[in-house]
């Protein structure tokens, strides 16, 4: 495996004892695309994270920004557990809610989506959410972190930022707290939390899994603080996991 990293790979997922995967989805299941309806789902994908599910007694969750049923679209109606808005919609591997935040208003994505379009920026509505990628200005980048922020100040949310996007939340939606709740079901007790991620939402993930005796793996290029290991690419996750 190419050393991309001063971080170690970590130890084949078969010799780790009860461990619990927590994996984030773009960028790490899937390479990111310029649109985030654009990506690439390899054939069969969630077909086979249920037979890792399986394999692991159901200990594995998909961590992602993405709205649950946007996810959906791409891997299907599947027997997982599944957090999705960064941890503000959380469901068990049968589909019972764990935890759904209340909806943003709607002002918040028309102010959102008015900006978008003004500046030829991409808007993303979600159930629990409202995204705003600049991934093709990126000249804008500061200022469309800069109008988020301050319009979710405005309305007492919170802003999520990772890889040429940024997103407004409701306060306390985050990857560290789904982690949390996920580790108090009963198919994760006395588990070993791994979370596996690329960007900098991630890392609450990966804080999370720590303080809980597990770890985090970076994947990609991006310096982490919180991981213990890494991995250099999306097929490496996929070699890792034996998908």
């Amino acid at each position: 495996m190419l050393q991309c990293s001063t971080l170690p790979p970590p130890p084949p997922l078969s010799e780790l004892e009860r461990p619990a995967l927590f994996l984030d989805f773009d960028g790490t299941l899937v390479e990111i695309a310029s649109d985030p309806d654009a990506i690439t789902v390899a054939a069969g994908l969630g077909q086979r994270l249920e037979i890792l599910t399986k394999r692991l007694d159901g200990r594995l969750a998909v961590v992602t920004g993405r709205s649950i049923d946007n996810l959906t679209q791409f891997i299907g109606p599947l027997a997982l557990h599944v957090a999705g808005s960064h941890g503000g919609h959380v469901v068990g591997d049968t589909g019972d809610a764990l935890k759904v935040s209340e909806p943003l208003a709607a002002i918040v994505g028309e102010q959102l989506g008015g900006f978008a379009s003004e500046n030829g920026l991409l808007y993303e509505r979600k159930s629990h959410g409202a995204a705003l990628h600049y991934r093709t200005r990126p000249d804008l980048a500061e200022r469309a972190q800069d109008f988020a922020s301050d319009l979710a100040r405005q309305h007492g949310l919170a802003t999520k930022r990772g890889k040429c996007v940024i997103e407004i939340v409701r306060p306390g939606a985050d990857k560290g707290g789904a982690v949390r709740l996920l580790m108090r079901q009963p198919a994760f007790a006395g588990a070993i939390p791994i979370f596996v991620g690329d960007d900098v939402t991630d890392e609450d993930g990966m804080t999370a899994a720590a303080e809980l005796g597990g770890f985090g793996i970076a994947v990609g290029e991006r310096p982490f603080e919180h991981a213990s290991y890494h991995l250099c690419s999306v097929k490496d996750v996929h070699s890792w996991l034996n998908l």
